[in-house]
């Protein structure tokens, strides 16, 4: 095997486990998401569990995050809650940043 070969199995397995790393960190986001939209909606325990875990399911409806923030958006506008879509998005961005050290600090 050459070194180029190397060099490109160790491209493709260094580009898998990032994906896998993007996959986990967005799924951990946006059960946090969940979590958060589910306070604000006055949602405890077993609802607000299933909550979070609807959020990962929403954002397999397309690539990117707006299935997730239309979900959100929506959910809390239905219970006439005022939450700005700057504040959605921002909280979106923190919690993208806290899952992903959790899992550098896991691994």
């Amino acid at each position: 095997m050459s070194t180029f070969d190397n060099r490109e199995e160790a491209f493709e397995a260094r580009y898998a486990h990032d994906e896998a790393l993007k996959f986990k960190a967005n799924a951990r986001r946006n059960k946090a998401l969940g979590l958060w939209a589910a306070e604000k909606l006055g949602l405890t325990g077993a609802e607000a569990d299933a909550y979070a875990r609807s959020m990962i399911e929403a954002d397999l409806e397309e690539a990117g995050d707006e299935d997730v923030y239309r979900k959100v958006k929506g959910d809390l506008d239905a219970k006439g809650l005022d939450v700005s879509e700057h504040r959605i998005r921002r909280t979106m961005e923190e919690l993208l940043a806290e899952a992903i050290v959790q899992l550098k600090t896991e691994g």
